[in-house]
């Protein structure tokens, strides 16, 4: 005869619900195993080849000489271009790249993968090639540049606008990027709801999808208002370096450190400041553990 297994059974679920039973074993804990040395002395070395140069920037900072170095007209001219462009250059991404964005994210068309990587090629080009790129295609003689210049009479190299248009070029894809992961997270139902109420897909997109991408939209704000405050390598390319016209705060810092070290101390140390802050800003996104 089958032996009874019915009180063996009720015996271990009891047991299992007074927590007697087995236990998952936690994986990814550190208590009890400890850390492998061959893992813990690498990530010692990584977390101080991050931290060690930006303390070494306090340090360093000529603390007493601080409110002078900062009240310059120089510092303050180059603080103003800073914020002025990188304002206009995060309002251009806005307007071109939350549209470029939804269109990555919710329609299917031939050669979509490959808009999305040249989308993210200014992620990984050197910013001075971006520059050089820029003064070919928008410069006096540049394939669009030219016709600019003969018929409307607008010359972008070396000029204010000429900073706005290279920080929106290496910023913009930060925002594409957060943009279009927000959308591809959040829920199409509702636009299709929305559809068959009889709204168009503009005015789907106006009134249901911008709200609901909001916090995404803020996020890649933030982080290409970041980007743009500290561009240089295109800036100073396509746009020079000229003070109170082209002359940012990235630049005015490799001015400063040819001739006075200490002024490019203090000029960093506003740029790290705001380089926190911005970070303060994304702690719910990326500061927080799941």
């Amino acid at each position: 005869m089958p032996a009874d297994t019915s009180g063996t059974g009720a015996g271990t679920r009891k047991g299992l619900r007074k927590g007697t039973g087995p236990r998952r074993r936690r994986t990814g804990a550190v208590g009890g195993q400890g850390v492998p040395l061959p893992l813990l002395l690498p990530a010692l070395l990584a977390l101080a080849f991050l931290l060690v140069p930006l303390l070494a920037l306090l340090v360093r900072a000529p603390w007493q000489s601080m409110p002078e170095q900062l009240t310059s007209p120089a510092v303050w001219q180059a603080l103003r271009l800073s914020l002025v462009c990188a304002t206009a250059a995060t309002a251009v991404s806005l307007v071109l790249g939350v549209p470029l964005a939804w269109l990555l994210a919710r329609t299917e068309f031939p050669g979509r993968g490959l808009v999305r990587a040249l989308v993210t090629l200014p992620l990984v080009l050197p910013p001075v090639v971006g520059g050089v790129a820029l003064l070919m295609a928008l410069g006096r003689n540049g394939i669009v540049g030219q016709w600019l210049d003969q018929w409307f009479g607008v010359s972008l190299p070396f000029t204010t606008a000429g900073v706005v248009v290279a920080e929106a070029f290496v910023a913009m894809p930060f925002l594409v990027i957060s943009v279009e992961g927000t959308l591809r997270a959040a829920d199409h139902r509702y636009e299709e709801a929305a559809a068959t109420l009889g709204a168009s897909r503009f005015t789907a997109f106006r009134r249901v999808t911008l709200p609901l991408i909001a916090p995404g939209i803020a996020a890649g704000s933030v982080l290409a208002w970041a980007r743009a405050l500290g561009e240089f390598g295109a800036t100073i390319t396509f746009a020079g370096n000229f003070p109170d016209r082209t002359q940012t705060m990235p630049l005015a810092v490799y001015l400063a450190l040819q001739s006075d070290p200490e002024a490019a101390v203090a000029l960093s140390l506003v740029l790290l400041a705001v380089s926190i802050a911005v970070l303060a800003g994304l702690r719910d996104r990326w500061l927080t553990a799941s």
